[in-house]
């Protein structure tokens, strides 16, 4: 059987049964539609929360980016941080308030349908660049395994979203969830138990990440330190030059993780504190066996990158163009992976050409023109299987949990701007006399609205795609977040107070980013180079979240203190929710 057969079959199989999962667990009420009923077990929830949390960002390109080397561990650190910050500062409180979204809560709390509406507007522009990497991603993986344009990949895995989650609401999503977690998990840890056996004859990746290299006898960091130096690169365990950025950075990620509306919204849906507790914690378990495989899963990766392409080491002739395995042509079709023979020597030249010293003093790369192969890491897991000639059934295997991963979290956003728009904007705000059946004839009219929203955004990205990553960031860690926290844990903020401190940080922020990354994106409109040596204080636009989130927080005291006391009602509720 051909290897597009087999694909075909792993992706298709995993679409049937998400689509079974909608029919069996379709929404017929507002509360099942919003919160699956609030009635999930919390081992179900938990996997469905990781589902959730593990986005293509983290299937796709979260090895990549740590291949690079331990610079960017921030990612899971804060990611992973974040999640614990949401587990015990927010989720059980979340849960015993009783709020359906996110925007509910911050209505309901301040009393104040303004800061319902800054909330959504918030919300939506969280999750709307969110979306666009997922739906982007799941085209790519279809262009890449059922050789199909990505365009009509994304099509195709809106029509499945469209049908799970119109019809299942956050019933149908959860369930479809708990089968996404298992595939998307399958398809990471079995080619990293794989390559590990391979590579070090460890079974387990996170200890073979420590292990000996079995074809050197080195250990396996050793060796990986030893051949990227000889290619000029910087050594994968260097040490970060700028550890007051990489602290802010992780703690951007932290806070910006936490106030996912998304993820938040998981917690509601279980039946009671102490579910929504246990719920946090399976979700941890989950969330842990997926990253504590990324560091190993990268490492191991981009040395078995390097050995494909200098096959008798680096001080040797790398391989020849005309002699390149199948992948490398595979992966050549969706121009993720480029090839330019610059001293037309047929070979395949792989090496950090900015690294003068290397190119002045290294005697075989005297004749070098420049780096020949520019390899988008983000193809690192991907084509893991084709890489180290794993089974025809595992490439299928992680073409499924690739899309998987994209669909969870897509699914999981779609549903957080339609529950924000139908229940918040619609029935709290626009229209509070609408009915339970008009409320959920509108909440599916939003999901669709959202779902083409999603769709275009994904086949017309826009060119700033990976620089609104730190606008989704900056603005969940200086808007939600502290909003949240002071709603829990003081009575004394009020609507003034959270209102003015969630525009201010998110301002803050957003001008920030904006200096750095060109006013509203457009290019060439930047007011800086965004360089770290014109950097305020050293502090990067991607880390200047939490520096938003402390905005917002000081602003909301200061005006709360200076404006007129919470009521005794609201004081109560506050209580309530702490210390029921």
């Amino acid at each position: 059987m051909s290897q597009f057969w087999i694909n075909f079959i792993f992706v298709v199989g995993s679409f049937v049964i998400y689509t079974w999962i909608a029919v069996w667990a379709r929404a017929r009420t507002t509360r099942e539609f919003y919160i699956a009923g609030g009635e999930v077990n919390p081992v179900m929830n938990g996997a469905a929360t990781a589902a959730d949390w593990l986005s293509a960002a983290s299937f796709i390109s979260v090895a990549g980016l740590i291949s690079i080397g331990y610079v960017n561990s921030a990612f899971i650190m804060g990611w992973t941080g974040g999640y614990v910050l949401l587990a015990t500062l927010l989720a059980p409180y979340l849960r015993r308030f009783g709020s359906y979204t996110v925007p509910d809560f911050v209505g309901k709390r301040y009393a104040s349908k303004t800061a319902r509406v800054v909330a959504v507007l918030c919300l939506v522009v969280i999750s709307l660049t969110y979306v666009i990497g997922q739906m982007t991603g799941a085209g790519v993986a279809f262009a890449r395994f059922l050789e199909v344009e990505s365009s009509t990949g994304l099509i195709i895995s809106a029509l499945v979203v469209f049908f799970y989650a119109v019809l299942g609401g956050m019933k149908g999503v959860t369930y479809t969830q708990v089968a996404q977690y298992i595939v998307l998990i399958l398809a990471f840890t079995i080619p990293a138990v794989y390559l590990s056996l391979m590579m070090t004859g460890h079974f387990l990746p996170q200890t073979g990440l420590f292990g000996e290299h079995t074809a050197s006898g080195m250990p396996l960091l050793q060796k990986l330190n030893e051949v990227v130096r000889d290619l000029g690169f910087q050594d994968y365990t260097a040490d970060v030059s700028n550890k007051w950025n990489m602290f802010l950075f992780t703690l951007t990620l932290m806070v910006g993780t936490a106030g996912l509306p998304h993820v938040i919204i998981r917690f509601f849906t279980v039946p009671n504190i102490q579910d929504a507790r246990w719920s946090a914690a399976w979700a941890l378990v989950f969330i842990a066996l997926f990253y504590t495989t990324v560091p190993a899963l990268a490492a191991m990766s981009r040395l078995n990158l390097i050995e494909t392409i200098y096959p008798n080491g680096t001080k040797a002739a790398p391989l020849v163009y005309e002699e390149r395995p199948e992948w490398v042509k595979n992966w050549e079709h969706t121009g993720l992976l480029k090839f330019e023979d610059k001293n037309g020597d047929g070979r395949i030249q792989f090496y950090n050409d900015a690294n003068k010293e290397l190119t002045t003093n290294a005697e075989w790369a005297k004749d070098w023109k420049g780096n020949e192969l520019t390899v988008n890491n983000d193809i690192l897991v991907l084509a893991l299987p084709e890489i180290a000639n794993m089974p025809a059934w595992i490439i299928g295997l992680i073409a499924a949990g690739g899309i998987a991963a994209a669909l969870s979290t897509a699914s999981g956003l779609l549903m957080a701007i339609s529950s924000a728009v139908s229940h918040d904007l619609l029935k709290n705000t626009l229209m509070p006399h609408l009915t339970e059946q008009k409320e959920m004839l509108y909440a599916r009219i939003a999901m669709v609205g959202a779902i083409v929203v999603a769709t275009w955004l994904g086949l017309n990205p826009p060119g700033f795609a990976a620089q609104t990553v730190a606008l989704a960031f900056g603005m969940a860690a200086s808007s939600i977040f502290p909003a949240l926290v002071l709603g829990i844990f003081s009575t004394r903020i009020n609507s003034k107070g959270a209102i003015a401190g969630m525009l201010a940080g998110s301002l803050a922020t957003v001008t920030y980013i904006f200096m750095y990354l060109g006013w509203f994106f457009i290019p060439g409109t930047n007011s800086f180079p965004n360089t770290p040596e014109h950097w305020i204080l050293g502090i990067s636009p991607l880390s200047v979240g939490c520096i938003g989130a402390a905005i917002n927080i000081a602003v909301s005291v200061i005006v709360s203190l200076a404006t007129e006391d919470t009521t005794e009602e609201t004081k109560d509720m506050v209580r309530h929710v702490r210390y029921p």
